[in-house]
């Protein structure tokens, strides 16, 4: 749950428009979760399966496929951006995230214009943009947040990434007196179901690498010391019956971080008894596993843009598949 003592706030990575409008309020209110996240995928997911939308997509004849997205994603994020509007209003997150087209994630030209867009569209504050974490990203990034709007920067899984994110939003803030706050999401447990099965073998714990790979983002973070702009966990949910539900949640629980988690996660969270901070690590500790790691014949940069350029497809391909359903 959230933890305002501590500085930890917990998003929910879910969107679909009969939750938005019934059960979502009864988070808010409960103080289980003070922001959400979405991506192509969950509202592919979202879109093709619920009835929800078929009132609205029944409006949307002739428009083209792109067009009736943005509708349908317009109006479910401005309905979870007033139900989180009061705790934005008093200071407590109340973010909700909104992805550009992952297609224009080399453009940096489209891919502000299309933030520009949709933040107008949407005509609520507390909505962040989602850039994905590339070169043209991190441009994109400097320029939205110099206009007012906040930025969740995505698909981050290197020190390196994180750096730029963090550089560019410092730059973007510079110029800009408005209220406006940054996160830069780390990606976790892609990492492990990569290679546990390697390390395994070669004596080395699992399910290791994704913390190990976010604490030390997280003192790279931290160490600007910037209030606004934030480590924010994501892809935290768990494969198979071998790790509890909640893992990733409790391991990368810290000061002045954001974690979103699926609703069954964030579910087995609130059941935890165990809620206390794990980070941050010594660099120490997080040097030395890495150590390990090489000598298991791991090269973490390789593992890096091998993660980076499956992400970007699969969000790719998640954009894709939904529009073809929506034609």
């Amino acid at each position: 749950m959230v933890d305002r003592n501590l500085g930890f706030s917990l998003w929910l990575d879910f969107i679909e428009r009969d939750y938005l409008q019934n059960e979502f309020s009864t988070l808010i209110d409960n103080e289980i979760v003070n922001g959400a996240t979405s991506n192509p995928s969950i509202f592919a997911s979202a879109i093709t399966s619920s009835p929800a939308y078929k009132e609205q997509l029944s409006s949307l004849e002739g428009k083209s496929p792109k067009e009736k997205y943005e509708a349908l994603a317009v109006e479910d994020i401005k309905t979870a951006a007033k139900a989180l509007r009061p705790l934005y209003d008093k200071g407590n997150d109340g973010y909700i995230s909104i992805e550009v087209d992952p297609f224009l994630s080399r453009d940096t030209e489209e891919t502000v214009a299309e933030g520009r867009r949709l933040f107008g569209s949407i005509g609520e504050p507390n909505v962040m943009v989602k850039v994905p974490a590339t070169e043209e990203g991190y441009e994109a990034m400097t320029a939205l947040i110099n206009e007012g709007i906040s930025v969740n920067a995505t698909l981050i899984f290197s020190p390196e990434q994180a750096e730029k994110c963090l550089y560019a939003m410092v730059k973007g803030t510079q110029k800009c007196n408005e209220k406006v706050d940054g996160v830069i999401s780390v990606f976790v447990s892609r990492f492990d179901r990569l290679l546990d099965d390697k390390l395994e073998r070669s004596g080395i714990e699992p399910s290791k690498v994704g913390i190990y790979n976010a604490a030390k983002i997280y003192n790279l973070i931290e160490s600007a010391g910037i209030p606004n702009i934030r480590t924010l966990f994501a892809s935290t949910g768990v494969k198979g019956d071998t790790l509890e539900a909640d893992y990733y949640i409790r391991e990368l629980l810290a000061t002045h971080s954001v974690n979103t988690a699926a609703l069954s996660t964030i579910e087995s969270y609130i059941e935890s008894p165990s809620k206390y901070p794990k980070l941050p690590l010594s660099p120490e500790t997080i040097d030395g596993y890495f150590l390990q790691v090489k000598k298991a014949g791991v090269e973490m940069n390789e593992v890096y843009e091998s993660l980076m350029n499956d992400g970007l497809i699969a969000f790719e391909k998640a954009f894709k598949d939904m529009l073809e359903c929506i034609k």
